[in-house]
């Protein structure tokens, strides 16, 4: 890699057998980073890669964030590693879609910062409640499918600045998708909402 022009703008080096990053740190122009299903564990060299804007890092073993203050990223999916908890993303402040499914995170936190979030995918991990979004005024999906969230109470004022903006929201197989007015809760909620699971609405 140490050989390849440092103007390259996009790199994908999926489904390979992939250990450890190396020879990436001359990439400054570098725009998208496609690093999934591969075997690496950390992350790493990414601090010269201030242009990044996604990075995707899916089917990983990566147990902590590490991003090294990109804030010019706008994409990042770290789907199906190790994680067990959102903290490192707090400077990432232009990121506008963040994928964090299929992982071990036991708490929402760390997001606060992050104001641009338009979706945000933290679905099938072992969330108990809903927090730290109370500053996203843009989001607009927010998926929580298959996590241990018991109740619905308070998720108004955990989503308050997102009421209006919010057009998609994934809550099955949680606890609280079992009470009897689910669907109506969610559609006071939010005014706007389009789809609520897999039930789209006109």
């Amino acid at each position: 890699m140490s050989k390849v022009s440092s103007k390259l703008r996009e790199l994908y080096v999926s489904k390979n057998e992939i250990t450890k990053v190396e020879e990436i740190e001359h990439f400054h122009e570098l725009r998208i980073l496609e690093l999934g299903s591969n075997r690496l564990r950390i992350m790493e060299l990414l601090e010269n890669l201030k242009n990044l804007q996604e990075l995707w890092l899916g089917r990983n073993r990566i147990r902590t964030v590490n991003l090294c203050g990109l804030k010019c990223i706008k994409k990042i999916s770290l789907q199906s590693n190790r994680l067990t908890s959102m903290i490192g993303f707090q400077e990432c402040i232009s990121l506008e879609e963040l994928y964090l499914s299929h992982n071990g995170i036991a708490k929402m936190e760390g997001l606060s910062t992050l104001v641009n979030l338009r979706v945000l995918d933290v679905s099938a991990n072992k969330l108990t409640e809903i927090n730290d979004i109370e500053n996203l005024t843009k989001l607009e999906d927010l998926w929580l499918n298959d996590n241990n969230i018991a109740s619905l109470e308070g998720l108004a004022e955990a989503v308050a600045s997102a009421r209006e903006k919010l057009t998609t929201i994934y809550l099955e197989r949680n606890p609280c998708a079992q009470s009897p007015n689910y669907t109506s809760t969610l559609r006071q909620i939010f005014p706007n909402i389009e789809q609520i699971d897999s039930e789209v609405y006109a």
